[in-house]
């Protein structure tokens, strides 16, 4: 397929500003359901629900597009359902854009129980035994009964910790994969098809698969099969590999990603786009996020703490209620985990809109400082977000010597909490 060809697309990509000292930017992605404004975080709804809200709510929230999963909504309500309720978006009442997934996480985290080969990926369905064959275009077929403004192509996704010979016949199969993906597409003026870069941390490998899925000419990029327990600093090393090389034209996808440092870090590398199941699940553990990081609301000491969860933050949850009200509730009714994912999902948005707009004003350096030194405040910043942010010419302040300063996989922080590789938006929520 050649560079020139025209194909025909559902979206327009309009970079309104970019940062004068990193690769940061800021743009308005026209898709069919909505102009959403970028850099932007999608919270992940698996079936078609963001667990104890309601679409209301996620308006209300300012959430602009959000994340559902083709294997699951093909598995239950299935593409029949789907169709007759008018997609995905009249089915949950949606008006804002959605994204669909291809189900080829899947490959990672139900390996035990799924078959790969050129053909596609035979899955066991978790919830009742049954099998399904996954194929680059039966993943398109479900995701254009779906209607997302954003389908995902089938990919073929190892583990980021994989090594050798795996790694590179995943990228070249996942090339082979979108030109199936781009055949089967029923919908190319109505829905936006993306390709996958893969080579796992391989630097070569990446470059050659940018450089084949680019000659696709799809209306965007992503980034996949990062985020599953490889180190930080190689994770930022692929991360702004991929960005150099990538289409300024295009929005840039990064899969799986959602905290908060990340996030920062990851717009000043280029990145436009992020989706994680991580703000909406450590909810469900009793986990706030706030500016200096998190708040673990089971703990005893917030049982006679009547503060806000952030006397700063603008939520609902925190403008009406207390820790100990949360604390009191945690594990005994629903309505406090759902506070928390409201709380949480305000965060991500929030935070979202002040890079933006830092980077609007050409402030996101300064912006940069301030939150990881609130983040951060006795300067202990980590290694690989020092390295990083280096790399586009702003420079932390860091004189702490302590072992959290040390490069470390990525990790959970306790062991009831989601791990990054759990973030990927695949994952059920």
């Amino acid at each position: 397929m050649a560079d020139e060809e025209v194909k025909p697309s559902a979206l327009s990509y309009e970079v309104l500003a970019e940062c004068s000292t990193t690769k940061a930017r800021t743009a308005i992605l026209t898709l069919p359901h909505y102009k959403v404004e970028t850099p932007v975080f999608m919270p992940v709804g698996t079936q078609g629900t963001m667990k104890g809200l309601t679409s209301k709510q996620l308006t209300e929230l300012d959430c602009q597009i959000i994340l559902g999963n083709t294997y699951h909504l093909g598995m239950r309500p299935g593409t029949e359902i789907l169709e007759k309720a008018g997609g995905l978006h009249g089915f949950m009442n949606w008006k804002r854009a959605l994204l669909t997934d291809s189900g080829g996480f899947q490959m990672v985290s139900l390996l035990k129980l799924a078959e790969i080969t050129e053909e596609g990926v035979k899955f066991q369905s978790p919830h009742d035994g049954q099998e399904m064959l996954l194929t680059p275009e039966k993943s398109t077929e479900i995701q254009n009964s779906i209607g997302a403004d954003i389908i995902m192509q089938l990919d073929d996704v190892v583990s980021s910790t994989t090594t050798g010979p795996r790694v590179e016949e995943a990228m070249l199969r996942s090339i082979r994969w979108l030109d199936r993906c781009i055949a089967a597409h029923a919908r190319p003026t109505e829905q936006n098809l993306f390709a996958i870069i893969q080579g796992g941390l391989d630097p070569e490998l990446r470059k050659t698969c940018v450089k084949e899925m680019v000659k696709r000419n799809t209306p965007g990029i992503a980034i996949g099969g990062l985020s599953g327990g490889e180190e930080k600093s190689l994770f930022c090393k692929t991360v702004t590999l991929c960005t150099d090389l990538l289409p300024k034209s295009k929005p840039r996808y990064l899969m799986g990603v959602g905290y908060a440092v990340d996030l920062v870090v990851c717009c000043a590398l280029g990145v436009d786009m992020f989706d994680c199941v991580y703000p909406t699940r450590t909810a469900r553990f009793g986990t706030a996020l706030v500016p200096w990081g998190q708040l673990h609301l089971k703990n005893k000491q917030y049982a006679t703490d009547f503060e806000p969860v952030n006397k700063d933050c603008g939520c609902w949850t925190c403008r009406h209620y207390t820790r100990a009200y949360i604390n009191c509730l945690l594990g005994r009714e629903e309505v406090a985990c759902h506070l928390l994912t409201l709380h949480n999902i305000y965060y991500q948005m929030q935070l979202m809109r002040d890079i933006r707009e830092s980077i609007k004003q050409d402030k996101f350096p300064d912006f940069v400082q301030g939150f990881m030194k609130t983040m951060f405040p006795d300067n202990s910043y980590p290694d690989w977000a020092v390295n990083a942010l280096a790399s586009v010419n702003i420079i932390l302040d860091s004189h702490q010597t302590d072992d959290s300063k040390q490069e470390k996989p990525l990790e959970a922080k306790h062991e009831k909490y989601v791990t990054p590789g759990e973030c990927n938006s695949s994952v059920i929520k």
